[in-house]
């Protein structure tokens, strides 16, 4: 946990003179898709509003919101914590990112299009992989996928996925194995990216579609084998 208070320490130049709960949710949602708070994480009220030098009841309103985002859960009597996701909610996040995520790539107009964002994300995955870092190769897939979706122009769009891929960062955490779940898709990446480029946004949606049911169908079986692991007796 002091790891993550020193990082939210250092987001709390972000606040400025005009902190809000929207802001403080800002900054803890990025943190949760980002990989510092693991599902079942408790978020201790005094520690979290100490780094970010926010009062309590903006903290509380904060976690509201985040519990209304489907991050984070309050237990009666035990606290606020990082929500831990069932096998449905895995499948009904990747059900969101198939429709929203295909329908992007299937709405866009003519090319070129502005591919400077993702061409980032496919190379900090490459060097991420390279160094070993397979959380931080998780967390440039999502990048990517955040900036094939900001390809819509939309913020309503990029709002709603802002959450989706919070979660799914939660889904990643419970993942015994990151660099098998992740290692094959720094290639299909560049494969989605190359087809966009070459202005062929037909072939890149279907690559993008045979993507994620694959990473669904890889998710659900580590997943449940987490699962199964944690309660056997």
């Amino acid at each position: 946990m002091a790891e993550q208070l020193s990082g939210l320490a250092d987001d709390r130049a972000l606040l400025g003179r005009t902190s809000t709960a929207e802001r403080v949710s800002d900054i803890l949602r990025s943190r949760i898709a980002e990989g510092y708070f693991p599902p079942g994480t408790r978020l201790s009220e005094d520690s979290i509003g100490g780094a970010l030098g926010v009062s309590r009841n903006t903290l509380r309103e904060s976690f509201r919101l985040l519990t209304h985002e489907r991050l984070l859960v309050h237990e009666l009597n035990r606290g606020v914590f990082v929500r831990v996701l069932s096998v449905e909610d895995v499948e009904d996040i990747y059900r969101t990112r198939a429709l929203v995520e295909c329908a992007v790539v299937r709405g866009l107009g003519e090319p070129p299009y502005g591919l400077e964002a993702l061409t980032g994300a496919v190379e900090k995955g490459r060097a991420s992989a390279r160094e070993g870092d397979w959380k931080a190769v998780g967390t440039a897939n999502i990048h990517f996928h955040r900036e094939l979706v900001a390809l819509a122009g939309s913020d309503r769009t990029d709002e709603l996925m802002r959450s989706v891929f919070a979660e799914l960062r939660l889904a990643f955490h419970l993942v015994d194995d990151p660099r098998r779940l992740h290692e094959p898709y720094l290639a299909r990446n560049q494969q989605i990216f190359e087809a966009l480029r070459a202005g062929e946004k037909d072939e890149a949606e279907n690559l993008l579609s045979v993507y994620l049911g694959d990473s669904l169908e890889r998710v659900v079986e580590a997943y449940r084998r987490r699962v199964g692991a944690d309660s056997a007796p």
